[in-house]
């Protein structure tokens, strides 16, 4: 059997669709079918990755008011490049396409190369290579 590992992170959204669209076109996540419970409301798309966890991507009508940042929880999520170059390229194709670039790509004391963007949200999603 696999051994303990983080399996996914969901997140709340009114506007899912633009959020698989964002994670598939810039991460090369593979989205599945929508699920639906019209009973609760509710209706959610999973993103996956060739590797790691996945992301849940959720809308229930009842869930609306985003909290204000930053707060206690959730701070971002980070996706593994292969090079400082695939960093810096990406991080430009998410400016150009206008994604905001919330920090630009540097060597981090603990020796990360990163850079942070906002996903059409305002979520908070790193771009690292650590030689």
């Amino acid at each position: 059997s696999k051994p303990m590992h983080l399996h996914h992170l969901a997140l709340w959204s009114r506007r899912i669709e633009l959020l698989r669209d964002f994670y598939t076109t810039y991460f090369d996540g593979r989205a599945g079918e929508k699920y639906e419970n019209p009973a609760k409301g509710f209706e959610s798309y999973f993103v996956t990755f060739a590797e790691g966890p996945s992301l849940e991507l959720m809308r229930r009508t009842d869930v609306a008011a985003p909290d204000a940042a930053p707060h206690l929880g959730l701070a971002h999520f980070a996706f593994g490049c292969k090079s400082l170059d695939e960093v810096d390229r990406l991080t430009e194709r998410l400016r150009t396409d206008g994604h905001p670039v919330l920090s630009e790509p540097r060597t981090t004391g603990d020796g990360y190369y990163e850079s942070a963007v906002g996903d059409p949200d305002g979520n908070i999603v790193e771009l690292v290579y650590k030689a």
